[in-house]
This record gives C-alpha cells, structure tokens and sequence, in this order.
C-alpha cells in the first residue's frame, strides 16, 4: 500500500518435482495462503529464471574441494557469520573429533540444498498449524463474523485443490475435519438434545460431500484410500459424530445396493447403527472404477451398440445402442461429481448423459408397467429421494449439463457498451449447443439438464425422519426450482416440459404427481405451481391437470374425518408410530395454499375452471387460517380493476369464507372477530341476496352474540344500505330478516344478545315487545344484575321508564352488597335505580326500598339514598301526566323508615366489623366515619339517645383500645 511504509523482507522457497515445498518469509504473516511476497518471489523465479543462478547442491561443490579449499570455505563462513555460527561450529568440530560421538556413526552427512530421494513424499508445501487455527477460530466464532462464508471458502479452495489434482486437498480436508470433530458445541449439543443450526448443519453436509469426492478419486492409490477409510472410520466412530439426517436414524440400507421396493422395505429401523455425515464416504471406499462398461462410457464418445437388443431391466444399452448406467442412482451421481471434482468434465459429462438417458429409460419401463398392471398397485414409493438426498444426485446432474451448455456472451459479441452492462450481473447465459453423440434430435445439453430436473422434482418419494431431513427436502426442491426459473423456456423446452408433465400425470405410483400415491409421500405443491405457472400459457388444460391433481395432502386426510385443521393439538397426533412427525407440515400446508392462489388468479372470469379450483380447495386444504387466506385473495382478484368485480370470483371467496366460518364456529380461533367482519363485507360485495342468505342461515357460521353484535348491525347500517342501493321494499326485507336473526339469538343467548336484539328491532312495534318478553323471561333464571341494569337504562333512554323501572327491580334481585363494598361498579346502579323509581312516585319507591334494603348492606350507600329520598317530592317529574301532593315524605313512616332503620342497622354492623381488625394508622379514618353515622342517626326523631347509647357501648366493649377510645371520647364525649 502505498501510505504504508516499505519493508524488505527475506524469503526463502524450496521446490521439489515443480512443486512448492516449504517457504519461510520473515514478514510473520499468519494464514493459510501464501503470502504476497513468496507469491511476488515464485513469479519472479518463473518469469525471469535466468535471474535466479541456479546450482549444484553444496554436497558436490565440497565434495569438488581438496583439502585446503575445504579449510578456507569453512574458515571464511565462520568470519562471515561468526556471532551466530561460531557456537555451532564449536560444538560439531568437538562432536566430529570425539570418536564415539552420535555424528560419527553415521555414514555422510545433510545436504539441504539436495532436494528429496525419488521415494520420498514431494507434496505442495501447506502450512497445517495455520488451516488448524483457522478452522478453530471460524468455529468458535460459531457462524457470526462471515465465519460460515470464509468456512465455504474453505471447502472450495479444498475443490479447487481437488481439480488441479493437488494432493493437499485431502490432507487440508482432513485438518479441516479434526477441527469440526474437536468443535466443543458438539458434546454440549448432544447433552442438551438441541440441534445444530441449520447452516453450520450444512457445513457438515458439505464436509461429507467432500470426502465422498476424495475416497472417489478414479486415480487415487490403494493403500491412500486404506488411509482414508481408516481415518474416516474413526471420525464415524466418535459418540459426537453428527448424524446424516440430523436428529434421527435413516432408514435407508447401504447406499450401493439398489433399494428394496414394496412391503419389506420398512423393516424396524431402531436396531440399525445410525447413520453418520460420513457413512456415505465409508461404504464409497468399497466402490472402484474398473468396470469395463464404466470405463467405455467415460473415455469415449463412440461407445455404442448398435447390435444389442437384451431389452432386460439392466441391459447395458438402450434401444437406440446407446450406452446406460445402472448404479443406485445417488451413487452414480456421486461418481460425476468426483470426475468433476477431480478436473475430469469431459468424462463426468459422458457419465452424467449415460445416467439421464437410464433415467428416462427406467421412467417409460415403469410407465409400461404400470399401465400394464393398473389395478392394486398402491404404494409403491422410493425410501429415499433423489431431491433433497444428502449427495444432492439430480443437483450434480443438472450443474454438469448446465456448465456444458454456459456460452460466454462476449465470444459471441465481442465486448459490448461498458455503461450499457452496469445493471445486468448475468454474464453468462446458457444456449442450446450441437447435439452430442447420446442424444435425441432437437435436445440438447439445456434440455437434458431441464428434464433430469423435472424427473427428479416430481418422483414419488417418502418424507424423511427427523426435522432437519424435511427441511432439506424443501430447500433443495426451492433450490432446483430457482435454478431452473433462471433459463428462459422456448419451444424446445415447453415440449419438455409437456412431455414430463403427461409423463408424471399417468405413470401411477411412480410419480408424485400421478393417480396413486402412498400417504406418507412428500407433497409436491411448490413444484406443482412452478410447472402451472410454467405451462399456463402454452397448455392451460395440462397446466390446471397437474396442479389440480396436486392439490391433494393425504397425510392429513387420514389425520381426521372434519374439523378444523389449523389447531395445534390436532397436529400432535398426525402421525401413527411407524411415520415420522411431519415438522415441515406448516410449510407444506402454506405452498398448498400458495398453489391453490396462483390457480385462483389464473382462473378469473373462466367459471368452469373457477368452480373446479373451488371444489379442490374445499375437498383438499384442511386448515381454517389458509382457507380464509384463501377467500380474501380471491376477493382481492376479484375486485381489483376499475371496472366491474367479477362476480364468479366474488362467489368463490364468499363460498370459501362460509367453510371457514363453519370450521372455526365450535373451536377457539383468536382471528373470528376479523373472519366474520370480513364475510359481511365480502357478502355486502356479491349483494343482498347473500347478506340475506347468511342472515337466515346464521346458526350454521356465526355464534349468537356474533349473529346480532357484528353481523346483523353491520347489515343494518347506513353504509350498507348506501352501498348496496336499496330501495324501500329491499331495505324492509333485509330488515325483517335481521329482526327475526335477532330474536332467534335472543332466545338462544338471552344475556349476550338481548340488548342487541331490543335495538335491532327498535322500528317495528312486534318485534321490539317479543325482545322485551325475552329480556323478562329471561330475567329471573339467566342474567345477572348488570346485564339486567344495561337493558333497563337503554329501555328509560329509548322512552319506557316503567320498562326499565320493573328490569331495574328484577336486577335488584340479583344483587348482593356487603357491608365493605362501598366502592362496587353496581352503586351507580342502584343509586340511578332509587332516583327512576323516586321519579315515578311514591308506590314505586315503596316497592324498590324493601329491595335494596335486602341487597345493599354498605352504609355509606344506604345513607346516600337515603339523603337523596328526603330531598324531593316523589314523583315531583310528575311523569304520564300524574299529579302530586308535593309533600316530603316523612322518615316516621313507610318506606322511609324501613331504610333509616336499615341504614342505622348497617352503621352499627359496619363499625363493629371494622373494629375486630383495625389498626392505629386507620384510628382517623374511622373517627371521619362514626361522624357519618351520627349525621344519620340524628335523622331519626330518637336519634340523638340512640346515638348516645351505641357511643357508650363501644367504649364499654373496646375498653381494651385507650388510643382509639381516647379519641371517641374527644370527638363524641
């Protein structure tokens, strides 16, 4: 850098076989790579050779030497170096004329400037303490700081070592692997029974992958692979080792052997050992590449046969005499992936078409068969899937046909505007190169790997054990699915893509897409919709095939017959033992409901294919959440452009909002309020004749208090009835079937609805006194005071006091007020109940004071009324035209007096209760008090003596009490 100050440093370089076998710098630069001056010095040595002198080793220069050169080199490079050497040179002139010495025993001496013996070891010089530190500190780092990205780096520096068949890669890769095995989490992880995180998960993945590459290595030694197997075999051995499929063991038997089809193929997976990041590795030990066949299909283009017609489940070629490749397929796929680690493309390509073309084969024998024995196949399925297997088979595939297809845009262009290319990241695109050897007319590369991946994608396979297993499964399909929405599709791949599509359709259990699937396969809704949208415009029929059969979620058919599926206690018990849980299902129920949106769209304004869409969802999407997910995106679509909303789409959403209603009426659903909101105003959008509907079959979707509080206000409403332009004879009819919705939940749920029901049916004189008789009805067995003291306030406000004054004496009954309760929500209540009845008259207020002095308890409420009794007339409002003496009524007599003497009782029960437990912080409060009760006492023509009288009992009884009697006695003497 040029703001850096210069510095020189000493570099020394040894080479062996044109390789870099040590360097020393002094610079002191720690790190994996070469630092920038050994690299400056190795390009200095290759680009100018003749400046760097080169010699014999020293040993011939000396061995050139008489006697007297030899004591003048030695004497002139102890003068040049004394201070450092002279030591040195002490100690061996001592050791060399001591006869016994260790230096004298053996034969000649060192020559470091000699390089190796031809039977020793040459290897590119790595600095192993540096790749262990490193490792160790991005592991502990534990995926924060870039750590993974610079781990990845890691891995593909290990490739890149691979491909310039550099025999470091595996010696790094096995540093790399001692790192991640001594990884203190791992123990920690085990204890606790947590999982790893997801991408250090998949650090492990790739670290299996990679030594599944070096053990496949088609030039590697015997006795390196023992090595290998050994090391591997001891890593697989460690308790911490972390499992191939994440949590739990796999079912799937040894890889080289072709899977078990049918019944047999689940056999009690417990007693198997589990299956580790390096099984696959260990038993890729056991495979070799000397089969004839193999090494035919890699080393030429022209391997063919033309005369070969064994048309048997593995003939070695096909019908066109083209050669194929019958290995367990993620196997096989293993192999491409080592010839391409290993920088052999050409023949990891041969193999690769080899592999497609048995694919295609196997997947026309299995349509034939299956064609051929159509009835009782049921569920016949791969334990092991080619997306999302741990080797990713269909993903080495594809990336081999694709890096053969990548054509450099500036060889066909020349370079193009500098400023024109800012934007655009893609330089490289893929385009349809000449057909090679083993190939149809018309295909090409591109179309190979396109259809491998549609192949692949829509196998019929088993959804693996254990959460990480699923998971994998569902990135490796959106991986797939974002790399082939990448290619642009012209005719030639729209044909694949039709061909694949009929294909899957009709090829029965074999297919994730065909008529028959077992119920345990993995759902292919997210691929479904990709070839929708893919197919839509070039074959609507087939695109709306394919997802329409997709559609379907079996595993949870069989969970439960109805009801709603969104409820997680439902999902505990997905699953009988043999299955595992399905701990994606939530994401596989949200690309279910993706795919069922994107049909819905497509579908707008075709109303066959719109019903169709609807019956599908309603048979086969089982959770309330995406249902009405469903519903409002349909309304969305249906009413987004300016113009007319397109009434078909209209009705599909309300149909689909009418089933979530009825899912979720009997079970807990923290969004009802907003579902059923959304449903007036979706049925307010179709017309009246769907409010009208919804309102008469309210039982069926809505609760009552739902029924009357949401559904039929909402109905009722000035924005409605503007919104829908009715008239007079319309807006009567609606309203008819509101008030009749209203009774009916009045009758069901008195307490909730009653209230509701009184306002809705306020304009028609017969239905409003029907309410009312349900409110009285009601009154004595279901509702409580306060319900009952509402409708009697909304009964004074709309004009009814002698309604409200008989439901305000019905919630008397009900009451109850202890005696410290003088702060209950009730006492306005029954203070407003006291004034109606005062206001009414004097007969009134005699029947409601027997009441509250049986309900009310609390003295200081008591005195209140009381006070309030004595200020007016009764009936001074002279209400219904009545007339009044205009007379206070007397404390002397009834009812007044029943209240004096219940308030008086209440004071004294009062003090008596707040004297067991009274404390001296209260001692005022309670004095403030007694002066309360004296103002009521003195109400009573005797109450000065009664007062007395009480005052003179309580110093008798609390005696005990000086403080507090001490200060009775000051206040009241």
């Amino acid at each position: 850098m040029q703001s850096e100050p210069e510095t020189v440093c000493n570099v020394a370089i040894s080479f062996d076989r044109c390789k870099i076998t040590s360097v020393t710098c002094s610079c002191g630069n720690k790190d994996i790579f070469y630092c920038a001056h050994v690299v400056a010095l190795s390009l200095y040595r290759i680009r100018k050779p003749d400046q760097v002198k080169l010699h014999l080793p020293i040993s011939e220069t000396l061995f050139q030497m008489n006697r007297d050169q030899l004591q003048k080199f030695v004497q002139y490079l102890i003068t040049v170096h004394h201070t450092e050497v002279l030591p040195t040179a002490q100690k061996l002139a001592d050791e060399i004329l001591s006869q016994n010495s260790e230096i004298n025993q053996v034969h000649g001496a060192p020559d470091p400037t000699a390089g190796a013996s031809t039977d020793d070891e040459n290897c590119w010089h790595l600095d192993e303490e540096q790749v262990q530190e490193q490792v160790k500190l991005f592991l502990s780092q534990g995926g924060y700081h870039g750590s993974g990205k610079q781990l990845n780096l890691l891995f593909a520096k290990v490739r890149e070592m691979l491909k310039m068949r550099d025999s470091n890669g595996a010696r790094m890769l096995t540093l790399i692997t001692e790192q991640f095995m001594a990884d203190p989490r791992l123990s920690l992880w085990r204890q606790q029974g947590t999982a790893m995180t997801d991408k250090y998960r998949q650090l492990w993945d790739e670290l299996g992958a990679l030594w599944m590459c070096i053990v496949l290595n088609p030039h590697c030694k015997l006795e390196q692979k023992a090595s290998w197997l050994k090391q591997l075999k001891k890593w697989n051995s460690v308790d911490v080792c972390p499992w191939e499929d994440g949590n739990h063991g796999n079912e799937v038997p040894n890889l080289t052997n072709a899977l078990p089809r049918g019944e047999n193929a689940n056999q009690d997976s417990s007693n198997r050992p589990h299956r580790t990041v390096f099984t696959r590795a260990i038993e890729a030990c056991d495979l070799h590449w000397q089969d004839s066949h193999l090494q035919h299909i890699i080393s030429s283009n022209l391997y063919t046969n033309y005369c070969y017609h064994d048309d048997t489940e593995n003939s070695l070629f096909d019908s066109h005499g083209w050669p194929l490749w019958h290995e367990h397929v993620p196997t096989a796929c293993a192999r491409v992936d080592a010839l391409r680690s290993h920088g052999y493309p050409r023949e990891a390509l041969r193999l690769a078409i080899a592999i497609v073309n048995t694919l295609r084969r196997q997947q026309q024998k299995q349509l034939e068969m299956f064609q051929a024995q159509k009835k009782g196949v049921t569920s016949i399925t791969n334990l092991e899937g080619l997306v999302g297997h741990p080797l990713d088979p269909i993903g080495t595939l594809f990336s081999s046909l694709m890096e053969a297809c990548k054509v450099d845009e500036e060889s066909f262009h020349g370079f193009s505007d500098f400023t024109e290319n800012m934007g655009q990241c893609k330089s490289l695109e893929y385009h349809h190169l000449p057909a090679h050897k083993f190939l149809e007319e018309g295909e090409s590369y591109l179309t190979l790997a396109v259809e491998v991946a549609l192949i692949g994608l829509g196998q019929q396979r088993i959804m693996p054990d254990g959460l990480y297993a699923q998971e994998k499964v569902c990135r490796n399909e959106e991986q797939l699915i974002s790399k082939l929405q990448e290619i642009e599709l012209d005719d030639i791949l729209v044909k694949i893509f039709r061909k694949q599509a009929v294909f899957l359709l009709e090829a029965g259990p074999y297919s994730g897409l065909g008529e028959v699937i077992h119920r345990e396969s993995v759902p292919m809704h997210t691929f479904a919709k990709y070839l929708f949208t893919s197919l839509l415009p070039h074959d609507a029929e087939l695109a709306y095939k394919t997802a329409l059969r997709v559609m379907r979620l079996l595993v949870m058919e069989s969970m439960a017959p109805s009801g709603d599926m969104s409820r997680p206690h439902h999902i505990a018990s997905v699953v009988p033992n043999r299955y595992p849980r399905w701990f994606t299902l939530s994401h596989i129920e949200s690309q279910q409901c993706e795919l069922a949106s994107t049909m819905l769209t497509a579908a707008k304004g075709d109303v066959r294919r719109l019903e169709t869409v609807l019956q599908s969802i309603q048979k086969n999407i089982h959770s309330s959440s995406h249902i009405f997910k469903l519903a409002q995106d349909a309304f969305k679509i249906a009413t987004l452009m300016e113009s007319l909303p397109d009434i078909t789409l209209l009705k599909v959403s309300l149909e689909l909002g009418l089933q979530v209603m009825r899912m979720t009426l009997s079970t807990l659903n923290w969004r009802r309020r907003e579902m059923v909101r959304w449903l007036v105003t979706c049925a307010t959008e179709v017309g009246v004749y769907a409010l009208d509907s919804i309102m008469q079959s309210w039982f069926t979707l809505f609760t009552p208090t739902e029924a009357t509080s949401i559904v039929a206000t909402t109905v009722m409403s000035n924005s409605t009835i503007v919104r829908l332009h009715l008239d007079c004879h319309q807006q009567e009819k609606l309203a008819g079937s509101a008030r009749t919705l209203a009774l009916q939940c009045a009758m069901k749920d008195p307490q909730n609805c009653a209230l509701s029901a009184l306002t809705l049916c306020e304009k028609d004189h017969i239905a409003f006194e029907t309410a009312y008789q349900i409110v009285l009805d009601a009154a004595t067995t279901g509702m409580s005071y306060s319900q009952l003291f509402t409708i009697a306030r909304y009964m004074e406000h709309r004009g009814y006091p002698m309604r409200a004054y008989k439901l305000a004496t019905l919630a008397m009954t009900h009451l109850s007020l202890s005696y410290n309760q003088d702060t209950h929500p009730a006492i306005n209540d029954v203070l407003w109940a006291c004034a109606l009845s005062h206001s009414l008259g004097k007969n009134e207020l005699a029947a409601i004071i027997p009441l509250v002095v049986k309900s009310v308890k609390c003295a200081t409420v008591l005195s209140d009324i009381l006070r309030r009794c004595t200020l007016t007339t009764p009936g001074i409002v002279g209400l219904h035209g009545r007339r009044n003496s205009g007379k206070l009524m007397s404390l002397d007599k009834a009812p007044l007096r029943q209240l004096l003497d219940a308030t008086i009782g209440a004071y004294i029960n009062t003090t008596h209760s707040r004297l067991t437990h009274i404390s001296p912080r209260h001692y005022s409060e309670f004095i403030e008090f007694l002066s309360k009760a004296r103002e009521t006492f003195l109400m009573a023509h005797d109450g000065h003596i009664q007062f007395t009288q009480f005052i003179d009992n309580l110093k008798q009884i609390y005696k005990g009490k000086k403080k507090l009697m001490m200060l009775v006695r000051e206040r009241f003497g």
